[in-house]
């Protein structure tokens, strides 16, 4: 794609992003008709599932980054869409629901089983911080015991998430009285929905996850290219326009289940998300056979800081509900734009230093 002129590299861009954005519909509905037929559970069904479902353009960078050996785009992609996609919490914050009344999505969605995914989001990336400091040559079978840990830790957190969903020696089971009542792992079905067979809902979701996937290794290559005539670092390319355009999914899923009244879905989706990427790192150091993150740059170290700082925001957050709207989003939220903000400006000056 390198030979074809700036404009027509755009178009193939906005187009491979639109793909991602219709199939992430799709596969959010499906996956919620696949967990209840299949009764995969709300935790180690919905959320892995949806977990993959909606990173699978980051599945496909990585893929293609780690059998290229573009280990830095595939590192930047992960890392700046973990701070990116906490950030579209705000986007649905500030979308999802509108109009005077209209509480934070925190204070909506308030529950100690999401405060529990976010701990487990802050510990994967911790990992990763210590794990950029161990010797590029600790690879034993093509694998490294930073990422094996990761994965682990992933497992662990999961299972933690399904017990909490059991329910918790707190007052309403760690749900706030007022929140919202829907369970965190399961998308309600309008009244008026006909329901979709278990065949029709496992092709749709074949023939999206093949859209996305292929959508995102367009994506990849195109945007590639594009970064490469304009001059603008992998680094911070991956960090912000393809990290954006990758986390369409969310995007999409996330205004529809706020617009449903699954606000814990919502921010649920996000977290376990955001937990599921660094595993991604497992794939690229098997597929490379190289140690991926001892090769992290400061850039990759500092988004995931980053992310660790935005997300232990929304924790504060679920945990004190705030009430109060600036710039028509929640405290918290406010919070997170200005930080990512600012983040991004140490980015900039980080890559051109």
């Amino acid at each position: 794609m390198e030979s074809l002129p700036l404009w027509l590299l755009a178009l193939v861009f906005v187009a491979g992003a639109a793909v991602i954005w219709v199939a992430g519909i799709q596969l959010s509905k499906t996956t919620d008709v696949l967990d209840a037929r299949l009764h995969l559970g709300s935790a180690l069904g919905g959320l892995i599932v949806l977990a993959v479902a909606t990173n699978l353009p980051e599945i496909a960078i990585t893929v293609s980054a780690g059998l290229s050996g573009s280990i830095e785009v595939a590192a930047g992609n992960i890392l700046g869409g973990i701070a990116i996609q906490t950030v579209v919490i705000a986007v649905l914050d500030g979308f999802g629901k509108r109009g005077r009344g209209v509480r934070p999505i925190t204070y909506r969605a308030a529950s100690l089983t999401l405060v529990l995914e976010a701990l487990v989001v802050v510990a994967v990336l911790s990992v990763v911080i210590a794990g950029s400091q161990l010797p590029p040559d600790l690879v034993v079978a093509r694998l490294t015991p930073d990422v094996v840990l990761i994965a682990a830790i992933w497992i662990v957190g999961l299972f933690l998430v399904q017990r909490a969903g059991k329910g918790l020696p707190w007052h309403e089971s760690g749900h706030a009285p007022d929140a919202s009542p829907h369970d965190s792992g399961h998308r309600t079905r309008k009244q008026d929905e006909k329901p979709m067979s278990t065949r029709k809902a496992a092709v749709v979701f074949t023939v999206s996850a093949l859209a996305t996937l292929v959508a995102g290794v367009v994506l990849e290559r195109a945007g590639d290219a594009a970064s490469s005539q304009i001059g603008l670092s992998g680094v911070l390319f991956g960090a912000t326009v393809l990290a954006l355009a990758t986390s369409l999914p969310e995007i999409s899923t996330g205004l529809q289940a706020v617009k449903q009244g699954d606000d814990n879905l919502a921010v649920s989706d996000i977290f376990g998300g955001n937990a599921f990427l660094p595993v991604l790192f497992l794939v690229a150091t098997v597929l490379s056979g190289k140690a991926v993150l001892p090769q992290a740059n400061a850039s990759d170290i500092y988004l995931t800081a980053l992310a660790a700082v935005l997300t232990l925001v929304y924790a504060v957050g679920l945990v004190f509900r705030p009430q109060r709207r600036i710039a028509g989003m929640g405290v918290d939220s406010f919070v997170v734009v200005v930080l990512y903000l600012v983040g991004i400006a140490g980015l900039v000056a980080i890559t051109l230093g």
